[in-house]
């Protein structure tokens, strides 16, 4: 059993074992590729969650009538990324043995990595929604195979051919995209084809990553690899509730805030908001 947070994110504060969805943070930005500081991204969003109602009129739920908790952030060893998957992994397996699901608050989308590990060793037929402005499908980069540019590749490398869905891609090298068209089903540029790939996915165990740049900057500027071009704060809470909703998710997460790259808080602000809806939608 884990040990509830001391600080935990809004109304996230009942016991482990009545909870439905257990929240913990994973800070780590060691392979960022150009600038970091998501490592400070889960106590930011813990802090600033107090700055939104538990009640969305979107959905007409309130947080305080479910049980959500929140075991806090893992102490990762910034100089070992491999011991960092591992910790990750062992942290998601731990939930999801308890029957409750993981709901990871990232630090550079290489967290994702590990989460998807212990997923798919418990779901044998594991599918992979992703929302990115970045393809992540790089072999590596610098020649470093365990990279936030890479986590999507290692990621089919567990899950296999025609289980990655993404959406909103708008940028990557042109190999990248080369792969996406054998390998994986890329939307680029929206959320166009959605609600069709979550048709096919009902009945299907999922696993949900959101990396907040797909937002674009004017929305969403604490980041660090912004890209132009991107969607709608009001376009990504409609694809996170439609997918939160409709699909058996058997984990997720949310990353890529660098909170100190945006000094009036908006960007953590939004960040908070999208997991109040995720939160929501999940229940």
């Amino acid at each position: 059993m884990l040990n509830k947070n001391t600080s935990a994110f809004i109304a996230c504060d009942s016991e482990y074992e009545d909870a439905k969805a257990v929240i913990f943070g994973a800070g780590f930005d060691s392979t960022t590729s150009f600038r970091p500081g998501t490592r400070f991204g889960p106590s930011a969003i813990r802090n600033e969650s107090f700055g939104i109602e538990t009640y969305s009129p979107y959905l007409n739920k309130d947080m305080s009538d479910y049980s959500f908790f929140d075991s806090g952030d893992l102490e990762l060893p910034f100089g070992s990324i491999r011991r960092t998957i591992a910790d990750i992994a062992m942290r998601t397996d731990i939930i999801i043995t308890d029957g409750k699901l993981p709901f990871m608050i990232g630090g550079e989308h290489l967290v994702t990595m590990g989460a998807v590990m212990a997923a798919k060793e418990r779901n044998e037929e594991l599918y992979i929604i992703h929302f990115d402005a970045h393809a992540d499908l790089r072999d590596d980069y610098l020649g470093q195979q365990l990279s936030h540019a890479c986590v999507m590749r290692r990621c089919h490398e567990l899950v296999g051919d025609g289980h990655i869905f993404q959406f909103g891609i708008r940028s990557g090298d042109r190999e990248e995209f080369r792969f996406a068209a054998d390998h994986t089903e890329m939307h680029k540029f929206s959320f166009e084809g959605l609600p069709e790939t979550v048709e096919r996915l009902k009945g299907k165990k999922v696993y949900f990553t959101v990396d907040l740049d797909i937002l674009d900057p004017s929305v969403f500027p604490g980041t660090g690899t912004p890209e132009a071009g991107g969607v709608t704060f009001e376009e990504l809470r409609k694809a996170v509730t439609l997918v939160c909703e409709n699909l058996d998710i058997v984990g997720c997460d949310v990353c890529e805030l660098s909170p100190h790259y945006d000094q009036s808080g908006v960007s953590t602000a939004v960040a908070c908001k999208i997991i109040r809806e995720m939160l929501l939608a999940i229940s």
